[in-house]
């Protein structure tokens, strides 16, 4: 339960409202996960909770450093799946990336994560999860402490609203993890009704996974797109937008894609379409998994490519690779996942028919 369900959680348990506050900064701040332990709560509501309620997480099966410093965990569920997480240490933050689903239901056909397919959603208290084991496993070195939190890992976070909004309250709740707004960082594909109910409900950062500037190439990339049209998405972003400070921008993710998105015509057709969508482009260099059709952009295509955004007054930033070495990079994610959607025989499919 989150900040917005605990208190009339403690009412039908005849406690006052304030016990919320407790348990959460017991588990969040503390990393209790025995009620016993909770001193300041009476002995009495201790063992009613033990009757009523448990505090469970994920359960770390392996621990995959890379050499620039990045560690990736695998978790185990309660019904045996697993999902991945990532954290990625630089000099003045920490930023981990947390699962959303057990796989993903969309079918991205640049990402990793996508070929696994589909089980279910994952609760608010799986994604909670995730980052109670980091930080518990990371606050003891002060020099890697967990000062981000970014929703890009498996899964496309807005198709599971419900517990990612709970999730989402539960990390900028002062009683939990405290984060600044502008430290937590919802990644979408671009499910505009979502988005739209996304700014009505919780206040974080947005990304868009772009990866294509018009239709024709974003319907092969991103096939959401067929559904949800570019121009839909901008509308959609630009209504974010509305609710949020005049300084704000939404990062627009790319992935560079040899011979496939990096040429500068693309370049051009980005700049005409963010002209109206105030943004920040990251440029990913793409990041390869056994079976892949697509090839990395080389690094004078993806130079070339920013120089062309930024000579026309975009922002545009070229993120360094972290984690390749043990596949804890951006679309890397897999985990173990036993599909329900069947989506690894349509890959199979398609890779018969390349030449």
């Amino acid at each position: 339960m989150g900040p917005k369900q605990l208190p009339d959680f403690f009412k039908t348990l005849g406690e006052p409202s304030f016990r919320a506050q407790q348990i959460l900064q017991w588990i969040h701040q503390h990393y209790v996960d025995d009620f016993s332990e909770m001193t300041n709560i009476s002995k009495a509501l201790r063992t009613r909770l033990a009757e009523v309620a448990e505090i469970r997480a994920p359960r770390v099966i392996s621990e995959y450093p890379s050499q620039d410093g990045t560690r990736k965990w695998l978790l185990q569920l309660h019904d045996g799946q697993c999902i991945e997480m990532v954290f990625i240490p630089e000099a003045e933050r920490g930023t981990l990336c947390i699962s959303s689903q057990v796989g993903c239901a969309l079918d991205c056909t640049f990402c990793a994560t996508a070929r696994q397919g589909f089980n279910r959603n994952l609760s608010a208290a799986e994604m909670i999860g995730q980052v109670w084991i980091a930080k518990r496993l990371l606050d003891t070195d002060q020099r890697r402490v967990v000062s981000n939190v970014v929703l890009m890992g498996m899964g496309e976070p807005l198709l599971n609203f419900d517990n990612v909004v709970t999730a989402l309250q539960t990390l900028l709740d002062d009683h939990a993890y405290g984060l600044s707004k502008r430290r937590v960082t919802l990644s979408t594909s671009g499910v505009v009704p979502a988005l739209d109910r996304l700014s009505q409900q919780v206040d974080v950062a947005l990304a868009v996974s772009l990866h294509a500037p018009n239709d024709a190439l974003r319907n092969e990339l991103v096939p959401l797109n067929r559904k949800y049209p570019i121009n839909e998405l901008m509308a959609a972003c630009r209504r974010f937008l509305e609710r949020k400070s005049q300084r704000e921008r939404i990062t627009m993710e790319y992935v560079m894609l040899e011979g496939v998105n990096d040429r500068p015509e693309h370049a051009q057709q980005l700049v005409q379409l963010l002209r109206s969508v105030p943004s920040k482009v990251n440029l990913i260099p793409f990041n390869p998994f056994p079976e892949t059709r697509y090839r990395r952009s080389s690094v004078a295509a993806i130079e070339r490519f920013r120089a062309i955004l930024e000579r026309q007054g975009l922002v545009a930033i070229t993120r360094k690779t972290r984690g390749d070495d043990v596949a804890a990079a951006c679309g890397q994610l897999a985990g173990q996942v036993n599909d329900r959607s069947r989506r690894h025989l349509h890959f199979a499919k398609l890779e018969d028919h390349l030449p």
